[in-house]
């Protein structure tokens, strides 16, 4: 079903963000625009509404990987491949802008970048932030994937990482999938290893962050580095 046999044209979010911008639209309605269409029963407002609510959100939607969004009714390969796009292109956009300013002076945009990368997963990961010698941001990349309960980070695996890198410094971050959002006694030993062999090659820890669902906090704010 299109929007057309269904809407006004003052109701089709398409004409309406040409008329007053992406902002006047709701999250349903940015959805339904970037979807294209609906499906043979559904216009695509509607439709992004069912996707929304079935995913709990924005979140959780684009945090989907393509091959499980395609077990989703009306989501073939072209609108999985959409969302994903859009997910990627999201991250990429915060990247991008740390590569360019001192990451250190915007460090929410360094938890929305962590949330962004670990928030919606169900194992605990463990990525790494290697900065450069102006604290702009080289790349990410994960150092370890674990279980539901713990995950194990090498201290000469994440040395030769920011070796490669030529990184003056790095950000840890991994999630808590049981949603706790403070550090463990594992994580702050391991983080007090891992700041001490990295030390050895001049690569400093600044930070490592802990990400449960919405939830992310910072050990270096909160004394524990």
């Amino acid at each position: 079903m299109t929007l057309r046999d269904s809407l006004a044209i003052d109701q089709r979010p398409r004409e309406r963000l040409l008329k007053y911008g992406a902002e006047a639209l709701t999250t349903a309605e940015l959805l339904a625009v970037v979807l294209g269409s609906g499906t043979k029963n559904c216009h695509a407002v509607d439709f992004a509404h069912k996707l929304l609510d079935h995913h709990k959100g924005l979140r959780q939607l684009l945090a989907t990987n393509t091959e499980d969004l395609q077990t989703l009714s009306g989501v073939g390969k072209a609108k999985a491949c959409q969302l994903g796009a859009i997910s990627a292109l999201a991250r990429r956009a915060i990247e991008e802008e740390m590569k360019h300013q001192d990451t250190l002076e915007h460090p929410e945009r360094v938890k929305t970048l962590c949330k962004s990368l670990l928030s919606h997963l169900q194992v605990e990961h463990c990525v790494a932030l290697f900065l450069d010698n102006q604290n702009r941001l080289i790349t990410t990349e994960e150092v370890s994937k674990g279980t539901l309960t713990q995950t194990s980070i090498y201290p000469r695996e994440l040395i030769k990482a920011g070796l490669k890198h030529h990184a003056k410094s790095l950000i840890l971050a991994h999630n808590h999938p049981s949603g706790l959002a403070q550090a463990s006694a594992a994580d702050i030993e391991l983080t007090q290893i891992l700041k001490q062999s990295l030390s050895m090659v001049d690569i400093d820890l600044l930070d490592h962050v802990i990400v449960a669902g919405h939830r992310v906090i910072s050990m270096a704010e909160r004394s524990l580095l």
